[in-house]
């Protein structure tokens, strides 16, 4: 402001003082807001537990398939425990059959890490459990502590559901006989040379267990399990 210039009240100057005062006073509704925070957790007030749910993935899990619910679940106030044969960071793919193709193209995807490897997974710890698609069902199916992990799922009737090539560590466990799924195409042998009922649709509920054939499917079948674990977590705090 010039010095010569007189200090009155003008209309702008009023509105300016206005907006001060509101600033100013939602800055101090902050504070007082946060100590408040601060002495209901000093007197024990703590957030309620999020129930944790399992994420099964190794190297070339597809990246949709995995991040999809991944959001999912921590929109839906679960805890996301990504696991993988080790605990470390994989590498994730992206899949799709281009015009034309009739196999397979593959991407390099984003790469996730692994919060726990099989071997430390104490099932009874989680409210469910979901397995992602891709190529890396094929190549950690045949792990012992997953095997292991499967069956308690399955054996509990626990919220589980499955996506694409995901449906080949089930089926390597022994735990889909009988029991109706979608899953790709390719992957419908697996499928039902395990006994399994293959079912070409987007999403296919049997009892506890939900499935869908691809990415494509995920806004089909996620739903439907995350109303599951929705009925699941409401058993335990009753």
């Amino acid at each position: 402001m010039n010095k010569s210039t007189p200090l009155v009240n003008t209309p702008e100057s009023v509105n300016r003082r206005e907006a001060c005062q509101i600033v100013a006073i939602g800055a101090a509704a902050l504070v007082i807001g946060s100590l408040d925070l601060v002495a209901a957790h000093a007197k024990g007030s703590t957030q309620p537990v999020k129930e944790k749910v399992l994420i099964i993935v190794g190297d070339a899990t597809e990246t949709v398939d995995t991040l999809y619910p991944y959001y999912r679940l921590i929109e839906g106030g679960y805890e996301p425990v990504v696991a993988g044969p080790e605990k470390r960071r994989f590498q994730m793919v992206l899949h799709e059959i281009k015009p034309g193709w009739t196999i397979t193209k593959e991407w390099e995807g984003y790469s996730i890490d692994a919060n726990i490897a099989f071997q430390d997974i104490k099932p009874e710890e989680y409210l469910g459990i979901f397995f992602s698609g891709g190529r890396a069902p094929e190549y950690i199916r045949d792990h012992p502590d997953l095997i292991r992990i499967t069956r308690y799922f399955f054996e509990k009737n626990a919220p589980i559901a499955s996506v694409c090539h995901g449906v080949e560590i089930p089926a390597r466990a022994g735990c889909v006989k009988g029991r109706r799924m979608a899953t790709v195409a390719k992957c419908q042998f697996d499928l039902e040379v395990c006994g399994g009922i293959y079912v070409n649709e987007p999403c296919v509920v049997d009892r506890n267990l939900v499935s869908g054939r691809t990415f494509h499917d995920h806004g089909h079948y996620m739903g439907k399990w995350m109303a599951l674990l929705d009925v699941a977590r409401a058993a335990k705090t009753k």
